[in-house]
């Protein structure tokens, strides 16, 4: 009976838990966006090239990616209700050292901080989603990740109202973001205690079990092709948000601010994507909402590298609206494969996803540098078409 009744008050606050993870999420992806969204100032300040610009975002990226399954592993093992804050720490002072650093080391190692942060917040947040979802996980993921990508769209606008017209230093003034973000956590992490508590007792008594949907071979390859359509998907989205303003730049001779905007443009469609993706994995079931969404915005990205710039704005819009409602589907559907390494699971796509994206943003910069920004654009707008492999996916609807 006591059990219960803790169950009831801890499903009563779930959803208040999910919009306050949202809203922290919008919070540190902005600070995260600001990162890419002050390339160009970073490359007129310290005189940069397109390699050096690809090698902070490796750092970046790979602080980020390598360190988030090892995170989500460990937490698996030894949940800790206060990782979050802990997390947003490491955001904190890596902004600050990024306002206050004069030289490619300083730079490099002040991403690397910021990247740490986002290596301990994605998966114990992806954690709590789940566990706050009320079994509408893929509604709740979307809930969870709008917030991400509407911060995101945030970043270029904050650095080119704040930033751009000022100076570097001007970063320093986007540290208010991590304390508030703090302190909305406060109580999330009770909540979150609260929760670890009762699942000690559900397991202690042993009726907690979900069984596995496939075998450990069917589910190994399932998880390669989730991670091939993440390797399409963020190559393509890395093309995008480490060098959409130079390219506008370039071919179009747009000023640094209008280049921002546009593409928050880009950005602020991935987060109404983001939105759509998860209810209709939910209702219609993940396979066919990740066939659709990678496969999908290959004709956008197709013509995008072929017209003039009002178009181009338009397609890069339907782009990242169509192929940003994968991730909370193929995320899901990673976590339903493996229930009870939420972490772990969680880590390895977010890690993997901002890795391939830091990977992409080195080589593509070097080949920026070589052949030109343009012909990054022509080659990048092939990707989306490997969602073809979305085929191989067992569909998981009926198993659930």
């Amino acid at each position: 009976m006591m059990m219960r009744k803790e169950q009831q008050q801890i499903n009563n606050t779930a959803f208040q838990v999910l919009i306050a993870l949202s809203a922290v999420h919008c919070m540190n992806d902005a600070l995260q966006s600001v990162v890419s969204a002050s390339y160009p100032v970073l490359k007129n300040d310290m005189h940069l090239s397109f390699r050096q610009i690809g090698l902070i975002t490796l750092t970046y990226q790979m602080a980020a990616s390598i360190f988030q399954p090892l995170v989500g592993l460990f937490f698996d093992r030894k949940p800790w209700a206060w990782s979050l804050p802990a997390g947003m720490l490491f955001t904190l002072t890596g902004l600050v050292l990024l306002a206050c650093s004069t030289t490619l080391a300083w730079t490099l190692c002040s991403v690397f901080m910021v990247g740490m942060g986002s290596s301990t917040f994605h998966p114990e947040a992806s954690r709590l989603t789940s566990f706050s979802s009320g079994g509408k996980r893929g509604l709740a993921q979307s809930i969870f990740q709008v917030g991400g990508n509407l911060g995101n769209s945030l970043g270029p606008l904050l650095v080119a109202a704040i930033v751009a017209p000022h100076a570097r230093t001007h970063i320093a003034f986007f540290s208010i973001l991590p304390v508030i973000a703090l302190m909305m956590m406060i109580p999330v992490c009770k909540w979150y205690k609260k929760r670890l508590k009762l699942i000690s007792k559900t397991e202690k008594t042993g009726t907690a079990h979900v069984a596995l949907p496939f075998p450990p071979a069917k589910t190994v390859f399932t998880i390669v092709v989730l991670l091939v359509l993440i390797f399409s998907k963020y190559v393509y989205m890395s093309s995008l948000t480490s060098y959409f303003t130079f390219y506008l730049i370039e071919k179009f001779d747009v000023s640094i601010q209008q280049s921002q905007v546009f593409l928050f443009v880009f950005l602020i469609a991935t987060a109404f994507g983001t939105i759509m993706g998860g209810p209709l994995g939910d209702r219609l079931g993940r396979k066919y909402v990740i066939w659709l969404s990678i496969l999908g915005s290959a004709p956008f990205a197709l013509l995008m590298p072929h017209v003039g710039l009002t178009w181009t704005v338009i397609l890069s819009f339907f782009a990242g609206l169509i192929l940003s409602s994968a991730f909370p589907a193929i995320l899901v559907y990673a976590q339903e494969l493996l229930p009870y390494k939420l972490g772990l699971v969680s880590g390895l796509f977010y890690g993997f996803s901002f890795g391939i994206a830091g990977i992409a943003s080195a080589v593509l910069g070097k080949q920026a540098d070589i052949h030109g920004i343009e012909m990054v654009y022509n080659v990048c707008s092939f990707m989306p078409l490997t969602g073809v492999v979305a085929i191989l996916l067992p569909n998981m609807k009926r198993k659930q």
